[in-house]
């Protein structure tokens, strides 16, 4: 299958049977999140994995009790940073200058920059911000899985105060934004599964400036 093959094939699963998904297989999408670009390059977020069931079972209240928390292999919780601090952004400076092995004054004026603007910012500005580069590698694993043939689906639609309670995200400094489960559709049971994908066309999607 090439790519657009397999996002034809891939839609929002809304019942899984059940099946573990390979554990090789998800590193591979945590890989492929873990690659996503992002602002700056500072990776403003985390992924927490919950294959245990019971975490799962006390999550699924607070997502409007749809079947796919519990029916999944893997619940994937992307959680943002809850705002932007001088440690989160010398960590990433510092280790890319590990990494590489040198300093670059660009690079390092471009830290002073960040440095004096992020941390001065709202927190809740920040934390949107954040967000936002979390629905990136989202995108990201969302691909990797169809290249995968494992089924996935996006959701918004749960409390993400209580999440982050069960979770204990606050502690951390952390705020779930979105999940995203792994498995395999249970086609007999998923209404979604035999319909077309809609979108819409080119010409109403598409805006092409010469």
């Amino acid at each position: 299958m090439n790519l657009l093959d397999q996002l034809n094939w891939r839609y929002a699963t809304k019942a899984m049977n059940g099946e573990k998904v390979a554990e090789d297989k998800v590193q591979r999408i945590l890989e492929a999140a873990r690659l996503a670009p992002t602002s700056s390059g500072l990776q403003p977020f985390e992924i927490i994995v919950i294959k245990n069931q019971d975490i799962k079972e006390k999550i699924k209240p607070v997502a409007w009790n749809q079947s796919v928390i519990t029916d999944c292999s893997h619940l994937l919780v992307f959680a943002a940073w809850d705002t932007y601090t001088a440690d989160r952004i010398n960590y990433m400076f510092d280790l890319t200058n590990k990494i590489r092995g040198f300093e670059n004054e660009g690079w390092e004026n471009y830290r002073q920059q960040l440095l004096n603007s992020y941390p001065q910012k709202d927190a809740e500005e920040n934390f949107n911000h954040a967000a936002k580069q979390a629905y990136i590698a989202l995108g990201t694993a969302m691909v990797a899985a169809a290249e995968l043939k494992v089924d996935s689906t996006p959701m918004e639609g749960f409390s993400a105060d209580a999440v982050d309670e069960i979770l204990g995200l606050r502690e951390k400094g952390l705020r779930s934004t979105m999940f995203l489960t792994l498995g395999y559709r249970n086609e007999d049971e998923d209404w979604l599964s035999s319909l077309v994908k809609v979108r819409k066309p080119m010409e109403d999607f598409i805006t092409v400036i010469e």
